[in-house]
C-alpha cells in the first residue's frame, strides 16, 4: 500500500461457486469474512491489497478454480478520494462493531471474578477457567486486529479493556494463591528480579 497522502491499492474479488461442492461456498465466505472483506454486491468484495491479504486471496482463488468454481482477483485504485474514504469508513465501522462486541461481552468475565471474590471462592480452578476465558478474548481481539487495516477507533478501547481484565485476573490469582497459602505471583516475580539483579 501507499502512504496516507496517496491512494491505496485494492483487490476486487469476484467468486462464483456455482457447479462446485456446496461446502466450497461456506469456505469462501468464511475466508473472506476472516480477512474483513467489504461486499459491494453478492459474490463481489473489496479488500486492501496488503501483501499477506493478496497472498491469501490468490490462494483462495486457486482453490475455487481447482474445485470447479470461478474466481477473479483484480487490483484497482480509486479515482475519487471521497469514495475511497467512504470505503475505509465502512471497513472501520465493521471493525468497530466487532470491537464493540468484545467490549459488550468482556464485563461478564470481570463480573464473574468479582462475584467469586465476594463469595470467597478464590481457587486455582477458577483462575484456570478465567485464564482460558481471557485467552479466548485475546485470540478474538487478535483476529479482529488482523483485519483492522485502517486502525478503527474502537481498537484501542477494546485492547485497554482486555488488558484491564488481565490485570484484574492477575490480582485475583494473587488473592487465590494467598488463600491457598502459596506465594503470590507478583511476589515471586519481584523475588526473581532481585535474584537476577544480585
Amino acid at each position: 500500500m501507499t502512504s496516507d497522502a496517496e491512494q491505496w491499492d485494492w483487490l476486487v474479488v469476484s467468486v462464483s461457486t456455482a457447479g462446485a461442492a456446496g461446502t466450497l461456498r461456506v469456505q469462501v465466505w468464511r475466508k473472506l469474512r476472516s480477512l474483513g472483506a467489504l461486499y459491494l454486491q453478492q459474490s463481489v468484495c473489496l479488500l486492501p491489497a496488503e501483501p499477506e491479504v493478496t497472498r491469501q486471496v490468490r490462494r483462495l482463488a486457486d482453490k475455487v478454480r481447482h474445485q470447479g468454481g470461478q474466481a477473479r482477483v483484480l487490483t484497482m485504485t480509486f479515482t475519487d478520494p471521497d469514495e475511497e474514504r467512504s470505503v475505509i469508513a465502512e471497513l472501520n465501522a465493521a471493525r468497530d462493531a466487532e470491537y464493540a462486541e468484545v467490549l459488550e461481552r468482556l464485563p461478564e468475565l470481570r463480573e464473574e471474578l468479582a462475584a467469586e471474590r465476594e463469595q470467597g471462592r478464590l481457587t486455582y480452578a477458577e483462575v484456570e477457567e478465567s485464564e482460558a476465558d481471557l485467552e479466548r478474548f485475546r485470540s478474538w481481539l487478535g483476529k479482529i486486529a488482523g483485519r483492522d487495516y485502517f486502525a478503527a477507533p474502537g481498537g484501542s478501547e477494546a485492547r485497554a479493556a482486555v488488558e484491564q481484565a488481565a490485570a484484574e485476573l492477575a490480582a485475583f490469582e494473587d488473592a487465590a494463591m494467598r488463600a491457598e497459602g502459596a506465594e503470590p505471583a507478583a511476589t515471586k516475580a519481584v523475588g526473581r528480579l532481585r535474584a537476577v539483579e544480585s
